[in-house]
């Protein structure tokens, strides 16, 4: 069994009120009530990718956390549209690469 969790959290994120969360465990029992534990890294790692979309919103401490650098116990939530603005400004930027130094022997 295929569990698409992005339509999972991406349906229970939009029956909250505005400025509601749902924690990781919830989105997990509500993917699989039986065997949630297993899907907590899945779970993870498809709130990361939705949040850098700007889709959801990631909350450390019911603040805005970096989808890419947050550890530990977090919520998730619709983002606001300053939110969505910022995730989406920055999943435009281009990273900066280094060249190779071609002079060094």
């Amino acid at each position: 069994m295929s569990i698409d969790m992005e339509a999972v959290i991406l349906e229970i994120v939009g029956k909250l009120p505005p400025g509601k969360s749902v924690s990781s465990e919830e989105v997990a029992r509500a993917a699989e009530p039986e065997r949630w534990q297993r899907l907590t890294g899945h779970v993870r790692a498809t709130a990361r990718g939705l949040a850098r979309q700007g889709r959801i919103t990631v909350l450390r401490h019911n603040k805005p956390a970096d989808p890419d650098t947050f550890k530990g116990v977090y919520r998730l939530r619709l983002p606001t549209d300053d939110e969505r603005a910022a995730a989406l400004s920055k999943a435009t930027e281009t990273p900066v690469v280094d060249a190779p130094d071609e002079t060094a022997a």
